[in-house]
């Protein structure tokens, strides 16, 4: 099976050129025989690198509040007109693709990674936990959105940026089988990298991280990164890699650009790898170590015409 990782970065406010980034770079990686191509982080809906909205310890600005307007319009419905022309090209291409991006659902916003194929739209899922000043942006996640597409011969998964390094989350998604994990991602850190090659052996599937390449000019001029203004300043540095279950680099990590990175996998070394560790089955001891974990949706307020009762604890897993 030949994927793809797209390192590039995502033009901030503008949707309609974020979306028309994404359906070129799609096009081209299946187009060079891709049946699996990731995007990075927040790609469509932008990464706000080095912004702050107005914020202070106790204190939001009005400037502030403005720029916190223009993200939230640069953000996308899902489903909406965004994933029906990104469903539409991946039925057409008969690929599939991970698309980063921030959902707008009710009055919040959401860091998703969104599953697409030959059926369109087939899975969300929503970041569970922002990561630092993300918090101020984007809400949490909750566990009704932790899919594991299946694609025929492989099943997808992702984990998108620090989610990688939640133990009991990489734990939940070892479970449902995962063998091609997708971490769309901004950490552009060496340490980065010893993550990855973490994941992959630890859960004994392919790790394809895309990351980001974003530098100032790709940012509106009246906008401020704390960077600095000068346009060839680099705000996201990349480091796209692709790793197999046994912890060896395939492809990357990509510096200093965008690019595209490939990889032929040998789906059999999935077997080969599980022969001797499998975390949630034969290596695992449950006599000892239990994780509960609940997928049931959490809203804020939940409506009842009849006056039934909430739901009881969920299972345990």
């Amino acid at each position: 099976m030949q994927v793809a990782v797209v390192q590039a970065g995502s033009p901030l406010f503008d949707t309609g050129e974020a979306l028309a980034k994404a359906q070129r770079l799609i096009t081209a990686a299946a187009r060079d025989g891709a049946e699996v191509v990731v995007l990075p982080e927040a790609f469509i809906g932008g990464y706000p690198k080095g912004l702050d909205f107005g914020v202070t310890v106790g204190s939001r600005s009005a400037p502030g509040r403005e720029e916190f307007r223009r993200y939230w319009d640069a953000a996308i419905d899902v489903p909406g007109p965004a994933t029906e022309a990104l469903g539409a090209l991946t039925r057409e291409l008969g690929c599939h693709a991970v698309v980063g991006a921030v959902e707008r659902s009710g009055r919040t916003l959401y860091c998703v990674a969104l599953f697409f194929g030959p059926g369109g739209l087939l899975g969300k899922h929503r970041k569970l936990m922002p990561t630092g000043a993300e918090r101020l942006i984007w809400g949490l996640g909750d566990g009704s959105s932790m899919p594991v597409v299946e694609i025929g011969r492989a099943r997808l998964g992702s984990a998108i940026c620090w989610e990688n390094y939640m133990p009991l989350f990489r734990t939940a998604m070892y479970t449902k089988n995962v063998d091609l994990w997708c971490a769309p991602t901004v950490d552009d850190r060496e340490s980065w990298q010893a993550t990855m090659r973490h994941v992959a052996l630890e859960g004994r599937c392919f790790v394809l991280s895309a990351c980001q390449y974003l530098t100032r000019a790709e940012l509106p001029a009246d906008v401020h990164p704390v960077q600095g203004d000068e346009g060839s300043t680099v705000l996201i540095g990349g480091g796209s890699v692709i790793v197999s279950p046994l912890g060896e680099v395939l492809a990357g990590p990509l510096r200093d650009g965008e690019g595209v990175l490939t990889a032929d996998l040998d789906l059999g070394e999935l077997a080969r790898a599980r022969f001797d560790l499998d975390v949630t089955g034969h290596y695992a001891r449950p006599d000892i170590f239990a994780l509960h974990v609940d997928e049931r949706a959490k809203e804020g307020v939940v409506s009842s015409d009849h006056g039934d009762p909430p739901p009881g604890p969920a299972p345990a897993q």
